[in-house]
């Protein structure tokens, strides 16, 4: 079985760098308390190593890695001592419960994002005695972020979960296909072209001996040609008619892999090779996307036909997006399903939901 790898948006963008803005709270209580040449300097050192630590934790080490234990404690260290002078540090502790979710598998995150958050007012009891609110803020603004990164964590390392099988399904089904098609042309050319290869060497020893013989010969040769030409169109139309009962097969096979329940309300619907084609390719390009990218737990497809038009959804429970642009898989499922006459919509308020229509009949030229 594939392993599959920890997936750290940090490692996968450079959004973690935009957060290091909340650091231009460091400068802001020495601004306003006038703080000596001293405070600002020891605010600059511990800034630059946290910086050093910082980077390492996210683009450097695996998750588990026993030194961000040590980063976290380093970081940890480093906001206790610059808030003895500056509470602008409280947002150090905020970083370091950020990197939490992202640095530990998720039930071992939540208990150290559990000690890192008591220990908060344990240590403002000890150290600052007065400060009420500079710890505070510390507290809350650490337990929101590490238990919203601790939460988009999961989430990411099950969709990285999800994309594995389902390319290991996709794989399977590749092969499966490849062997199925080996086995239809041995089945339908193999013994038919043996058998030309014996008549027409048969064909050729008579050519100078009994040349009616080899003629008739030449003409069974012909006619077997024939016979093996309209069997392989047989068995190229049997691939294109079965397209979209496999496709719905495939994408059954595949969400269950990936721990979706899928539900399936289909009719018997009759379209031309074209059509059928583009819709076999929606299916899977539908299919796909709600495995990489919705994160649903259940998926209902339905395909049924209604005179002149068959009607293919699909809806799942997952988490829809507020994006109106659609990617590149989307934009060229909606041109093929628009170039054959059809429409394609989609609703991604609740979940999502795709509908597409296509004529039965293809169009006159």
């Amino acid at each position: 079985m594939a392993k599959v790898a920890c997936v750290e948006p940090s490692r996968k963008n450079w959004v973690p760098l935009l957060w290091l803005v909340y650091l231009l709270w460091l400068p802001v209580d020495p601004i306003l308390s006038h703080a000596p040449l001293w405070q600002w300097i020891a605010a600059g050192v511990s800034t630059v190593v946290f910086l050093g630590l910082y980077l390492t934790s996210l683009y450097r080490l695996d998750q588990g890695h026993p030194a961000r234990i040590a980063i976290l404690l380093a970081i940890y260290a480093i906001g206790t001592w610059v808030m003895t002078f500056n509470v602008g540090a409280s947002s150090f502790f905020v970083f370091g419960a950020g990197m939490i979710g992202y640095s530990f598998p998720s039930r071992r995150a939540w208990t150290i994002l559990l000690v890192y958050c008591v220990s908060i007012p344990l240590l403002s009891a000890l150290v600052f005695h007065d400060v009420i609110w500079s710890w505070t803020m510390a507290l809350v603004f650490s337990s929101i972020v590490g238990i919203t990164n601790i939460r988009y964590a999961e989430e990411a390392r099950t969709s990285a979960k999800l994309r594995v099988a389902y390319d290991q399904v996709e794989g399977l089904a590749k092969v499966a296909e490849r062997e199925r098609i080996a086995r239809d042309l041995h089945d339908v050319l193999g013994h038919t072209l043996s058998l030309i290869v014996l008549k027409s060497e048969l064909a050729s020893k008579l050519a100078d001996r009994d040349p009616a013989r080899a003629a008739s010969e030449i003409r069974d040769v012909e006619s077997i040609a024939r016979g093996a030409l309209h069997e392989l169109r047989e068995a190229v139309t049997g691939y294109r008619s079965a397209g979209v009962a496999a496709e719905i097969d495939h994408a059954r096979t595949v969400l269950q892999s990936a721990g979706v329940t899928f539900a399936a309300q289909t009719q018997a619907v009759r379209l031309p090779a074209t059509h059928e084609g583009v819709l076999a390719l929606a299916i899977r390009e539908a299919v796909t996307n709600v495995v990489r990218h919705a994160q649903a737990h259940a998926v209902e497809l339905r395909l049924v036909q209604d005179g002149g038009t068959c009607r293919f959804e699909i809806a799942d429970d997952g988490r829809g997006s507020s994006v109106l642009t659609e990617g590149n898989g989307l934009a060229g499922m909606r041109e093929r399903i628009e170039a054959l006459g059809g429409t394609m919509l989609r609703d991604a308020h609740n979940g999502t939901r795709l509908t597409l229509t296509l004529p039965t009949k293809a169009r006159a030229l």
